[in-house]
């Protein structure tokens, strides 16, 4: 009875889903073909790249183009792209291909998965997320292989596999790159900056919003509805603030610091502030040296790591509705209104309710994490505290000590990116031995608040 109702739960069957994925992943990296001749290849090193790999984070404790042989690497672009794309979407999908229909279970998987709102849209939002998918990654990795190919003079091959390794990358925000510099030797090329952050906004955006702007003329057309739904206006807004927010700020606290922006042209720097606003908030990748980013630049970028991306897609945090419901509902105790309010819209009490519980769970997970990794880390609180906030929300940036952490630091961080990329609301629900339904109200009291 117990595995019954543990199997019939969506949202446990998606937890089930990504640790199979893990398992998985890390036994295939265990094997001795998964890396250079020479290396030393622990379980836990295993265990940990194929976490991040699944929960696109892009942490890594050893360097993937050079501790992973081509075998490894193929591994961990296919965990990139089961993770991002979704455990349970995947099954779903080629449960559609193979039998031209899905069982009630699947599509109720599916749909926890992908936050699709009806049942009967699952086939059109799983066959939506495979082209755009592949749209975007496939164009992304053309560019990039180009690029590589004749502005770097890399053989075709190998700028080829770079490019493509580099787009799957970006679009599902795992950050994960083949240099062990990351993308620093790149920092001043549009060519490759511009498209990778493309790949990581439009990947990190939500496919929800991605599905529903590619589709806003045609259901305009066929039934007669003007605009997009609330969830993508926020959506939208908020990413473009915090886009914004992200490169000025940047710019204005890296701007002379010799490490990073300080000896770049004002062109140069403008691009760069953009690239790690972008990364900041869901991908990863770094085109300047995280390490060397003076301490309220690392402040600030917690703070847009910690918010994310788009809902239902490859970016981690709280996401950015949350984040833009909260705000709201601040706002409106300000102002003394007693509803949230947002662009001609009422903001639902349960919406606020999720939006406060996934917020409050975040704090409490990050706060934890930096606690344990304190006492096993001889490092700066500034830097733990990045380190911890980068492996919740999925991002993948680093000040530069994941690499030196102990096997007890890199189970915290393996434990916290599972959870993080699963969502703390998805986590505790699929723990949760059952749902219970108040049949009664009790009376009503007001504590003192402040």
């Amino acid at each position: 009875m117990g595995k019954a109702l543990f199997t019939r739960h969506p949202a446990r069957t998606v937890v089930t889903g990504f640790a199979l994925a893990v398992l998985g992943g890390a036994a295939l990296l265990n094997l001795p073909l998964a890396v250079q001749d020479g290396a030393d290849n622990r379980f836990v090193t295993a265990l940990f790249t194929a976490t991040s790999a699944v929960c696109v984070t892009g942490l890594t404790v050893v360097d993937t183009g050079t501790h992973w042989s081509g075998f490894g690497q193929g591994v961990i672009l296919a965990l990139i792209q089961v993770g991002g794309f979704g455990i349970m979407t995947m099954a779903s999908l080629l449960a559609l291909l193979v039998s031209g229909k899905l069982r009630l279970r699947m599509q109720l998987t599916a749909a926890a998965e992908t936050k699709s709102l009806a049942i009967g849209d699952v086939r059109r939002v799983l066959l939506g997320v495979a082209g755009t998918t592949a749209a975007v990654e496939l164009a992304v990795a053309a560019v990039l292989a180009l690029r590589f190919r004749y502005g770097y003079g890399q053989p075709f091959q190998d700028a080829a596999y770079s490019g493509l390794f580099h787009a799957v990358s970006a679009f599902n925000n795992a950050g994960f790159g083949l240099r062990p510099d990351n993308l620093i030797p790149y920092a001043t090329d549009p060519w490759v900056t511009l498209p990778v952050a493309a790949a990581v906004i439009l990947g990190g955006i939500g496919f929800p919003v991605l599905l529903e702007v590619l589709r806003h003329h045609r259901r305009r057309q066929t039934t007669g509805r003007r605009g997009w739904s609330l969830h993508t206006k926020l959506t939208v807004l908020t990413t473009a603030v915090l886009l914004a927010t992200g490169t000025v700020l940047t710019c204005l606290l890296e701007w002379g610091n010799p490490g990073t922006l300080g000896p770049m042209h004002w062109s140069g720097k403008l691009l760069n502030g953009f690239f790690h606003s972008a990364m900041s908030r869901t991908a990863g990748f770094n085109a300047v040296d995280i390490g060397a980013m003076e301490a309220s630049t690392l402040l600030m970028t917690c703070t847009l790591m910690f918010i994310g991306g788009g809902s239902a897609g490859t970016a981690g945090g709280i996401k950015v509705t949350t984040f833009a419901v909260l705000a709201a509902a601040m706002l409106a105790e300000v102002r003394g209104e007693p509803n949230s309010m947002v662009m001609g819209r009422r903001i639902a009490p349960h919406a606020l309710r999720q939006a406060l519980t996934v917020a409050l769970l975040g704090v409490a997970f990050v706060v934890a994490a930096t606690l344990a990794l304190e006492t096993v880390v001889d490092a700066p609180l500034e830097a733990v505290l990045f380190e911890a906030v980068s492996a919740f929300a999925t991002v993948g940036l680093s000040t530069g000590i994941t690499a030196d952490l102990p096997v007890s630091g890199e189970l915290i961080v393996i434990l916290l990116m599972f959870v993080g990329r699963l969502g703390p609301v998805t986590l505790v629900s699929a723990l949760a031995l059952r749902e219970r339904t108040r049949r009664y109200e009790l009376p009503e009291e007001r504590p003192v608040i402040g």
